[in-house]
């Protein structure tokens, strides 16, 4: 019997989601951008040229960088990579509502179509800080949600959290539709917070507020929802992007209940939960 064919993708989002490594490099990470950040964004984080190589400003130390999909990570990498969040954000999820979940967030960490940045010790080889990216539809937009970003502890403050967040720019920038990119963060890591900020990031408009009962109780949200904006220089086609829904997760190693979510002389954050999964 001849094997099925696959169906053709129907949108950018689900090309550039099937798309090797090597390609989703060529065609969103090393192009010339042709977007910007929005002007009114109080803060500039620009699009990153893609390297594979990068050396630690004070010490000189030599480490790589390489983009892997989630199916194709060793598991030991795929550990490192667990064991690096629940290092930097375990006590933030353990303080939300959902508390931490290691086997739930096992299974966000094994996404289909989440993509891993891995920075690795040019020595040893071993994982010492990553992002995980996702081209995805959030409430109907077409963003790019940063799941995770997290350093560890001799990385931050040195300036490679924010090439990791500029190649999430990157990725928005030279693939239109998306509009933004977009993170959840705990609002219990107030580090975290400070650095989105200081790099643009705003809350979002779908971002949870309080919620009343009838009882008359309320309760606020354990995490924010935010977003960058993209605008681009150029006039892009924009092709109807079809729903779907994703688990929710946070940017920088912040993680949010289902949907949750650091550069310059300060201690760089380390994203936790809010880039770290949307949950």
């Amino acid at each position: 019997m001849a094997p099925k064919r696959q169906r053709a993708p129907t949108s950018p989002i689900e090309r550039a989601n099937r798309q090797t490594d090597k390609e989703f490099i060529a065609n969103y990470l090393q192009p010339s951008v042709t977007s910007t950040l929005h002007p009114s964004s109080p803060a500039q984080l620009p699009p990153k040229p893609w390297t594979t190589e990068w050396s630690h400003p004070k010490t000189g130390t030599k480490y790589t960088i390489s983009l892997v999909q989630s199916g194709k990570l060793s598991e030991e990498e795929l550990k490192a990579c667990f064991d690096l969040i629940k290092e930097t954000s375990y006590d933030d999820y353990q303080n939300s509502k959902d508390k931490w979940q290691p086997r739930k967030k096992m299974e966000e960490m094994r996404s289909p179509d989440l993509r891993y940045v891995l920075v690795k010790d040019g020595s040893s080889g071993s994982i010492r800080a990553f992002t995980s990216l996702m081209p995805t539809y959030e409430e109907g937009q077409p963003v790019i949600y940063c799941y995770e970003i997290h350093l560890k502890p001799e990385l931050q403050g040195s300036g490679l959290g924010s090439l990791l967040m500029g190649f999430h720019v990157t990725v928005a920038t030279n693939l239109p539709p998306i509009t933004k990119v977009m993170l959840t963060c705990f609002l219990s890591n107030k580090r975290a917070l400070g650095f989105y900020k200081r790099h643009g990031f705003g809350t979002d408009d779908i971002s949870p507020g309080p919620r009343k009962f009838r009882s008359g109780k309320v309760v606020m949200p354990d995490y924010v929802i935010m977003s960058k904006p993209v605008v681009r220089s150029s006039p892009l086609t924009n092709d109807k992007p079809s729903e779907r829904k994703r688990s929710q997760t946070d940017a920088f190693g912040y993680h949010s209940p289902e949907k949750k979510t650091h550069e310059d002389e300060r201690p760089e954050l380390e994203p936790s939960t809010s880039s770290d999964g949307k949950s």
